[in-house]
């Protein structure tokens, strides 16, 4: 077990010796098999990030490194070296709507976020994909308007029974997307006129628009 980090200086220091190693070369420090790619392993790489760093909160709705309050996002960055996918925030709970910005964990997750580029070529074995230097980022005052704009007008959309007609194409920076494993993963929400229905899990993703923001303005 590698011991969780302490404050922010340690985290990054942690994140500076993983810089340049390919995911077989961490894999290995810690014994574990890499597959030959995510088809039935998305979440692997995220996975194997959080055990080399420290990462402490598991499947809770908390950041990744509880003690101090950050978390930890991977970044897979094409061939361009662009952001090549959204990136997920956090699940949404249809049972408990959340309705004030400020107590909502998507600012809880975005309050402090360590970014860990990593190449995505899908030429390049998964691993042989080598990870990037760390990027340690808060949103300022104006990301975190948008972000907040955002997550406000989808919650309300969503409050008001109209998650089915949410569509990816909504939001600057924050879009909501099914977030289930295939079609029969249902959970309970909400139609507008307050009935039960069953619908499929809901998450909010990040757009590349703001990764690839960050990415540039770092390096």
């Amino acid at each position: 077990m590698v011991t969780p980090p302490l404050s922010e200086k340690e985290l990054l220091e942690s994140a500076s010796e993983i810089a340049g190693m390919t995911l077989q070369q961490i894999a290995n420090q810690h014994g574990l098999a890499t597959p030959d790619n995510q088809l039935h392993h998305k979440g692997w790489v995220g996975q194997l990030l959080e055990l080399s760093l420290g990462a402490t909160a598991g499947s809770r709705p908390e950041p990744d490194f509880q003690h101090i309050g950050i978390e930890l996002k991977t970044l897979p960055l094409n061939r361009s070296g662009s952001p090549k996918e959204s990136t997920f925030v956090c699940a949404i709970n249809l049972s408990n709507i959340e309705s004030i910005w400020e107590e909502s964990l998507v600012k809880h997750k975005l309050s402090r976020v360590l970014w860990i580029p990593i190449e995505a070529d899908p030429e390049t074995p998964l691993a042989a994909r080598r990870i990037g230097s760390a990027i340690l980022w808060s949103p300022d005052s104006d990301q975190e308007s948008v972000l907040r704009k955002d997550w406000e007008e989808l919650m309300d959309m969503i409050s008001m029974g109209e998650l089915e007609q949410i569509t990816a194409h909504q939001g600057q920076y924050l879009q909501v997307r099914p977030k289930a494993a295939n079609t029969r993963a249902l959970t309970k929400g909400t139609d507008s006129e307050g009935k039960n229905i069953l619908t499929l899990p809901r998450g909010f993703y990040l757009r590349t628009s703001l990764t690839n923001h960050i990415l540039k303005q770092e390096y």
